[in-house]
């Protein structure tokens, strides 16, 4: 029988702390979210393997060093609202649900959305719901919110998305530039965002993130 708690100290042990994210309150949240419950049944094995895995659907389950990162470089507040893009089965918006007062997942396959909700409740997540709806649009009736996280790559970032943040807030995007992708954490002020480099890393580009082709006459 497969020791997933042993797997999971594990990842945090060789993933995790060696990216120097050493923040306990996400530490505590990794160890505690049973990402194997998280993925697809035939993928249970491979649920901490140290690579993004392919859930379907255009959905990715980002490897645990990233996402650390990228809470790491968020530094969610135990008072905050987050919004969490194109959360798939649910992993991240668990995760974070265990750091922020409330998460809202966003999840545009209605299948793996009610999955990702059930899963939720599962584990105890009850500050956290799933809304259905186009990853583009977020969930602005929610909103404004102080943090969000994209969970896949991004070209192109939609205005309607950064809308949603919060004077003050932040967000954590994975831009990709091809095959190369860079993680950046923005800041708003006002109506402006400023970016900041975090860290490279890369995922599949999520439906409607993609770069529209320009036409030339």
């Amino acid at each position: 029988m497969t020791d997933f708690a042993e797997r999971r100290r594990m990842m945090v042990d060789t993933q995790v702390r060696p990216s120097d994210v050493t923040k306990y309150p996400i530490i505590e949240a990794l160890l505690a979210v049973p990402r194997e419950e998280f993925v697809p049944d035939a993928q249970r094995e491979g649920a901490y393997a140290d690579r993004n895995m392919d859930l379907g659907g255009n959905r990715t389950l980002i490897e645990a060093r990233t996402l650390a990162k990228m809470l790491d470089a968020l530094d969610i507040q135990s008072d905050e609202l987050v919004l969490d893009v194109g959360c798939g089965l649910g992993y991240s918006t668990a995760v974070a649900a265990r750091l922020a007062v409330m998460v809202i997942g966003v999840e545009e396959d209605e299948t793996m959305s009610v999955d990702a909700q059930s899963q939720l409740s599962e584990v105890g997540a009850d500050n956290a719901i799933v809304h259905v709806g186009p990853l583009t649009d977020g969930a602005a009736e929610h909103g404004p919110y102080d943090v969000i996280l994209v969970q896949g790559g991004v070209e192109e970032l939609p205005d309607s998305l950064l809308a949603q943040l919060k004077d003050g807030g932040r967000i954590a995007v994975i831009f990709m530039t091809g095959a190369l992708g860079e993680v950046k954490i923005g800041y708003k002020r006002g109506e402006q965002i400023s970016w900041r480099f975090a860290f490279n890393a890369g995922a599949a580009v999520l439906p409607g993130f993609a770069r529209k082709p320009e036409f030339a006459l």
